[in-house]
């Protein structure tokens, strides 16, 4: 089929490093009469100045760093053209070093060509390059098995090569469109088939690609349109950005999310002309019939079919970073043309990218592959990478540097919704949606010395690294201002529990977390703090013995309790009303802190999350 008519088919090249990949990319250019005119002999005079045979990767090797180190270092786009289609190339870096460039390269590729040697075989840096590959979305796949001149044109190294591939591939759920042995050097089976390997039944290199499923696949899906820019010209403002699949005609009704309003399809406008349709693949401007704020990064979408909407969801990371990912680091999403700041709330699991073994972790390093649920700053539209490639895929960055990049796990998305916009009410659904969890009182309940003001603290600690909007209430900030006015006597107390159970509430109707450290012994007190939140109150009693509590005794107030310098001292001579039905328990006599405090914050995490019934009303 002919290529007419469609966008060029944007393919990266990967391999190990001197696998031959930037040879292969200068043969086939000049084999498919693709170089620009002088190049070849430029590149010839600068072999002979370097007393150099004739190097192929100098087509592209355009650093003189990497001329000078024979590795690439960066990617490189160029284009060619064979007589079926077009195809945009991205050399992308085999070294181990240059894998963050590999990532950024592949982010934006529909097709791979993956480069192996014969003689070496399949590398450690190979199967992490299929696994990048599988990791992106990127499944149509064609392998070269390069230097086949070095193995002698051996029929049996290259069906022991194929066989090693079709192992690890078999792994990933990947079958490769074709498995070719070529000598690129000397242009053996790119694009004219090899005298030398007549036993090769199957298509040429460059048959294998034009054999590729053309680019027409994602038209079938729904429509995502990432906005890239906004421009005005004359009193219109035209909004710009690349189909990315599915099709826009004038007329449809599109959905801008996240804002999640609505408009309709004035025009839309190219270069030089005013098409009526723009497919998958087409850069277009529009204009629409309503006033809307939107700007880069937005998500255009047909309501029928609308990409998810979510502020917590599961991802696959390939980590690239010396730094080691933990939960708590924050970095930057860029996912299409949206830049959005994320949290990592949980790893689940981590990877070996070479045996594919999985194994629970905590953190992980450097070339690791990990699944992770991510929590979004504020809503970001996205879609599973196998529903959708381009909505589907992503990359992390600190600063300017790539760390991570990942897909979009297939399911489940940890929450989703429907948001519907308010015009002139803030109500408290809209409030946990731009915070990210819904509002709570947690009301940590027990003796003196129980672990209340601890646990509150290193709780507080823990959940604003996960991205909560979190605060805690405890004696020390309360009496200084709030009850500044109030004695200790048992009225006086029970006024201060009142108060602080009022403020609590006011605190979770605005979404946020709010943790409370009082003793607050009665049971009265407590359910009066209850009335007050509602369904947001949480009551988590301490558990530990008066003589576990009183032999910590951390600020000495039993001792002077028991000499009578403290009156009306719970657990001495007070009373101490345990909780009939807490919501939670935490043996702070018997387990550690840190257990303690990981069971705390899986609780709230559980308690405050989100879910469709609550935020399709919001």
């Amino acid at each position: 089929m002919s290529g007419a008519g469609q966008g060029p088919l944007e393919l990266v090249v990967v391999g190990h490093v001197d696998h031959g990949k930037s040879t292969l990319i200068g043969r086939l250019l000049h084999d498919t009469g693709s170089l620009p005119e002088g190049r070849l002999p430029d590149l010839e005079a600068m072999c002979r100045r370097r007393g150099t045979v004739l190097e192929w990767s100098f087509v592209l090797d355009a650093l003189q760093a990497e001329r000078d180190q024979a590795v690439t270092i960066d990617t490189t786009r160029i284009g060619f053209r064979s007589a079926r289609r077009r195809y945009v190339l991205i050399d992308a870096p085999g070294h181990r070093e240059f894998l963050r460039h590999m990532i950024a390269g592949a982010a934006s590729a529909a097709a791979a060509l993956l480069v192996v040697d014969a003689a070496e075989g399949v590398r450690e840096q190979t199967r992490r390059h299929a696994y990048l590959l599988h990791l992106l979305g990127i499944e149509r796949i064609v392998v070269a098995v390069n230097k086949m001149d070095v193995a002698a044109y051996d029929q049996a190294r290259f069906h022991a090569v194929a066989a090693d591939l079709a192992r690890h591939f078999e792994g990933l759920g990947i079958v490769p469109a074709a498995v070719v042995p070529v000598a690129a050097r000397l242009g053996e089976n790119l694009v004219s088939r090899s005298d030398a390997m007549r036993w090769h039944r199957g298509p040429t290199l460059l048959e294998a690609l034009d054999r590729l499923p053309a680019a027409a696949a994602p038209a079938a899906r729904p429509l995502r349109l990432p906005i890239q820019d906004v421009y005005r010209r004359d009193e219109k403002r035209v909004l710009v950005g690349r189909v990315e699949s599915g099709t826009l005609r004038v007329g449809d009704e599109l959905l801008f999310l996240p804002g999640g309003r609505t408009a309709r399809v004035l025009t839309l406008e190219a270069w030089g002309r005013s098409p009526r349709v723009a497919r998958t693949g087409d850069a277009v401007g529009l204009t629409i019939d309503q006033p809307l704020f939107v700007e880069r990064g937005a998500l255009a979408a047909h309501g029928a079919a609308p990409p998810t909407l979510v502020r917590r969801f599961r991802a696959t990371l390939f980590w690239l970073s010396d730094r080691p990912l933990a939960v708590g680091g924050t970095y930057a999403m860029r996912l299409g043309t949206a830049t959005v700041p994320v949290t990592v709330a949980a790893v689940e699991r981590a990877l070996d990218p070479v045996t594919l073994d999985a194994a629970p972790s905590a953190a992980v390093g450097r070339d690791d592959i990990a699944e992770v649920v991510l929590r979004a700053g504020t809503p970001v539209a996205l879609d599973p990478h196998r529903v959708s490639p381009a909505t589907g895929r992503f990359l992390l960055c600190e600063g300017p540097a790539v760390v991570a990049g990942g897909i979009v796990a297939a399911e489940p998305v940890v929450e989703q919704v429907d948001i519907h916009p308010v015009d002139h009410l803030l109500t408290a659904n809209a409030r946990a949606w731009r915070n990210g969890h819904k509002g709570a009182v947690i009301w940590l309940t027990g003796l003196s010395g129980s672990g209340k003001s601890t646990l509150a603290m290193m709780a507080e600690k823990a959940l604003f690294a996960r991205g909560f909007q979190v605060y805690v209430l405890d004696g020390d900030n309360v009496r200084r201002g709030l009850s500044q006015d109030l004695a200790f006597g048992p009225e006086d107390r029970a006024e201060n529990i009142r108060r602080v159970g009022e403020v609590a509430a006011l605190f979770a109707d605005a979404g946020l977390v709010v943790i409370t450290a009082f003793i607050s012994p009665y049971r009265a007190d407590r359910e009066r703090a209850r009335r007050a939140a509602g369904a947001a109150f949480h009551e988590v009693y301490l558990k530990a013995s008066l003589e576990a509590c009183e032999a910590r005794d951390p600020k000495g107030l039993y001792r002077r309790a028991r000499a009578g310098r403290i009156a009306e001292f719970t657990g001495v001579s007070a009373p101490y009303e345990v909780p009939e039905q807490p919501d939670l328990v935490l043996d702070t006599g018997m387990l550690a802190v840190e257990a303690c405090v990981d069971q705390l914050v899986s609780y709230v995490e559980r308690a405050t999350a989100l879910d469709t019934a609550v935020a399709s009303t919001g």
